[in-house]
């Protein structure tokens, strides 16, 4: 990538900054534009590090490792907001582990005394946790560092992004009008954050294609509880009806979480395509814009492994095919 090259990143949820992090440190002078900083969705993860239900699997496992690779190396500062927690994913039914847990530290069956009632099969390991609120301030901080502006602005076109070398789409379900795409849709997404009864652990339950979810991440003072998944609906208002069942079905799990007090609701829209969209797209006006949304719900999980791809994206659109890094 050639040095100083202009670059603009359009929104700044956590592929947003974390592609413009990467752009900035290989020396793109790199611009981001976005009506909301840090985005709001991204604001609202729990979250923690798997790769679920999201394809193509055959990237979405190289990019997956990728990040994996950095959580790990970010965890060693507490000021990320990133941790190595260990606890237990478990099912109601006989399923096999993901396979993305598999080869996680500290994997391995757990016993019927280990596993809530009710549930059939579980799996103990070791996986990166993120504070998002914290962790999105580190990634500020990190840009600003390397030289990259924030403006904070809505598009109606991504022309309007313009002057730019490329452009780098990160609008999530914002890109559903603005390209159009009509493949991308919202599935709404809710958390409750309470004070800690003392839990170190999480948990999660898979709960498949179900839209209530349950897991709990502890985040030292504070756990975010879940959750939702409701496929189709992007509003952000808090569900009165959706915090109580994630109240009690945690607690269920959990009774410490019962007396826990509320701090807050975090709504989001995870933009949700059949495949994520990690490419570049020469437009008629001959701009050069390489897209990276449509992660779902796991933005967080995929978000250093896409930003590098986007990199060497940009590179090629810079330098030519035959460019090498």
């Amino acid at each position: 990538m050639a040095a100083g090259e202009r670059v603009v990143v359009v929104g700044a949820g956590v592929a947003g900054l974390t592609t413009a992090v990467v752009l900035a440190e290989a020396g793109a002078s790199v611009h981001v534009i976005a009506e909301q900083v840090p985005g709001v969705t991204s604001l609202a993860a729990g979250a923690m590090w798997g790769p679920y239900l999201v394809e193509p699997k055959d990237k979405v496992d190289r990019w997956g490792q990728r990040s994996l690779e950095i959580f790990r190396e970010l965890a060693e500062d507490p000021a990320t907001g990133v941790r190595l927690t260990s606890g237990i994913e478990a099912s109601r039914t006989a399923e096999a582990p993901p396979d993305w847990a598999t080869a996680l530290p500290g994997f391995r069956p757990c016993g019927p005394a280990e596993l809530p009632a009710g549930f059939s099969t579980g799996y103990r390991f070791t996986v990166p946790l993120i504070d998002m609120p914290t962790y999105l301030d580190y990634l500020l901080r990190r840009l600003d560092a390397a030289g990259g502006t924030v403006e904070r602005r809505r598009l109606a076109s991504l022309l309007e992004a313009d002057p730019a070398t490329v452009i780098v789409n990160c609008t999530g379900l914002g890109a559903k009008d603005l390209l159009p795409d009509p493949g991308l849709r919202p599935i709404r997404g809710q958390h409750v954050v309470v004070t800690n009864p003392g839990l170190t652990e999480f948990f999660s339950e898979d709960t498949g294609l179900s839209p209530d979810l349950l897991c709990f991440y502890p985040h030292g003072e504070t756990v975010v509880l879940g959750g939702t998944a409701i496929d189709g609906e992007g509003g952000v208002a808090s569900d009165d009806d959706a915090v109580a069942g994630i109240l009690a079905r945690c607690a269920e799990v959990e009774p410490r979480l019962a007396a826990a007090r509320v701090l807050e609701h975090r709504i989001g829209a995870r933009p949700t395509r059949a495949t994520v969209r990690v490419e570049a797209d020469r437009r008629e006006n001959g701009a050069v814009v390489v897209h990276n949304y449509g992660h779902g719900g796991a933005g967080v999980t995929l978000s250093w492994g896409c930003a590098d791809e986007v990199r060497r994206l940009v590179g090629l659109t810079l330098l030519g095919p035959t460019a090498e890094e």
